[in-house]
């Protein structure tokens, strides 16, 4: 392959700059010795030339400490055996001591080029080790799937020093891969190779990629195409060993972590909350369109003239129209714990009057609240609040509901307003059924329900979470305050007044 031929060609060259580096060192090396001769007399320096063969081992290999050597023994037998000037040597002693030099002068290549790859291998287990770490720190703070993706594709760039694309969970890489790359992704990905065995593919632009499972044993880390570059196929086997070594180490580190657990409980958990969205999404609008049918029909058949002295008939439609609007209201408590689990609630924030905010959600649960005695206690001066106002308006509609199923008829709640320390404060009290203490702790979570209740009142136990998570959401807090069973409660909702509504207020009451 013409590619081949120019990273061999390349080889070549590099190979004979370090042979003519090697050659200056060495004649460098027997200047000095002439020097030291010249200077103070020795008369022997071959020794010397064990000190560029070390160089040349640590530096350019052992192609280039064998030839410092032949140098070496070379230039000592030209330069400082008698006859001087003359490769020839009468005197037995030095062919021995030549002969010694190159024994000692390849040995020592030898272990100068052992000692600069065990260094080598060090100093990449060293970085492989501090990127480890890194990596170990990123998976413990990733929130979720994408993330983890995201720590493996990034911690084996930086390791292996090549572009690495991770698919996997249906993530796709930000940068454009070649088709024949895609293909052997997806023949991987569906396990049409042994496990563990990478794929090599040789794009139309000649560079290599490498495709192959992150894990054989967890197929939830996904696979990656790494990017060889133009390599030589002896280098392409030699980065091949590279990379299963870094994945060695990382699945150890991701199986240790326990991330393949984590990721199969995130898939899990998403294709729960999807499941469970598009059920209760489907369910919801198959059941609001009849219902509001029926609540239609109800309600002008309760003010027909025909009915009004039917007291049976009045009563059975009175019932129709209740069981109507509060399986209205489940069907609502569906949807907002829904939007609440999985979006979380983003409010349009607004000014708002809070008199006005109460006044439309007693409209709202004007029937339900029939047959109560409702007490208002709202100052004319109350100051505007920033809030999402439909948010706030549910929470108050669902602490009328909860207010009225817990009180008996005929008693009184009372609903109250106050501005203090830089807060509007709304209460709702009822004279119903109280709290105690453990329910007191537990009212404010999911699906909570109080033992007294389980059998007498009905509900669902979303109401109060839906109304704290709304109330949350504008930057609020409410609480309950209750002197004990039997005893009443009182639900109150705090909301910061900010300094633009003061400012407002002071500028209102100057003029």
């Amino acid at each position: 392959m013409p590619m081949a031929n120019l990273l061999k060609s390349e080889r070549i060259l590099q190979e004979m700059r370090n042979l003519f580096l090697t050659f200056c060192l060495v004649a460098a090396t027997t200047a000095a010795i002439s020097l030291i001769i010249f200077k103070i007399g020795l008369t022997r320096g071959s020794v010397v030339y064990l000190i560029p063969v070390l160089i040349a081992a640590l530096r350019w290999g052992l192609l280039s400490a064998l030839f410092a050597a032949v140098l070496g023994v070379v230039a000592s037998a030209f330069f400082f055996f008698e006859p001087l000037y003359s490769f020839e040597i009468h005197d037995p002693q030095e062919v021995i001591n030549l002969i010694l030099y190159i024994v000692t002068a390849i040995v020592v290549s030898q272990l100068a080029t052992r000692l600069r790859g065990e260094l080598e291998v060090s100093r990449r287990r060293e970085i492989d080790l501090r990127d480890l770490y890194a990596f170990s720190r990123r998976l413990a703070v990733a929130f979720d799937v994408s993330d983890i993706h995201a720590a493996i594709e990034d911690h084996l760039t930086a390791v292996l020093q090549r572009k690495v694309l991770l698919f996997g969970s249906g993530r796709k890489p930000s940068t454009a891969v070649p088709a024949p790359v895609l293909d052997e992704v997806a023949e991987v990905t569906a396990g049409r190779h042994p496990a563990g065995q990478g794929v090599t593919v040789h794009e139309d632009g000649g560079a290599f990629w490498l495709v192959r499972a992150v894990s054989p044993k967890s197929p939830e880390f996904g696979v990656i195409a790494v990017n060889l570059g133009l390599q030589s196929q002896q280098a392409v086997d030699e980065l091949r060993a590279r990379v299963d070594t870094v994945l060695s180490d990382a699945t150890a580190t991701l199986e240790r972590l326990g991330v393949a657990h984590a990721i199969s409980e995130a898939r899990m958990r998403a294709q729960t909350d999807q499941l469970r969205e598009a059920l209760i999404g489907s369910v919801s609008h198959e059941l609001r369109t009849p219902l509001a049918s029926i609540l239609g029909a109800a309600t002008v058949l309760s003010a027909a003239p025909a009915l009004q002295n039917e007291k049976k008939l009045k009563a059975l439609v009175h019932d129709v129209r209740d069981e109507a609007e509060r399986l209205n209201n489940d069907i609502q408590n569906l949807l907002d714990a829904t939007r609440i689990s999985s979006d979380g609630v983003k409010p349009h924030i607004e000014w708002a009057d809070p008199a006005d905010i109460i006044d439309s959600a007693l409209e709202r649960c004007r029937h339900r609240l029939l047959g109560r005695h409702v007490s208002l206690n709202l100052p004319p001066d109350l100051p505007l609040i920033h809030v999402d106002p439909v948010l706030v308006q549910q929470a108050l509609v669902q602490i009328f509901d909860n207010a009225v199923k817990y009180s008996p008829a005929g008693t009184q709640i009372s609903v109250a307003a106050r501005a203090r320390d830089g807060r509007i404060v709304l209460s709702v009290s009822d004279q119903g059924d109280g709290l105690t203490s453990a329910e007191q702790l537990l009212m404010w979570d999911r699906f909570a329900r109080g033992n007294r209740h389980l059998s007498t009142t009905s509900g669902s136990g979303l109401g109060l979470w839906i109304a704290s998570a709304f109330i949350a959401a504008n930057g609020g807090k409410i609480h309950a305050v209750s002197d004990g069973p039997g005893l009443g409660t009182t639900l109150a909702i705090e909301i910061p007044v900010t300094q633009a509504a003061v400012t407002q207020m002071e500028n209102d009451t100057d003029e």
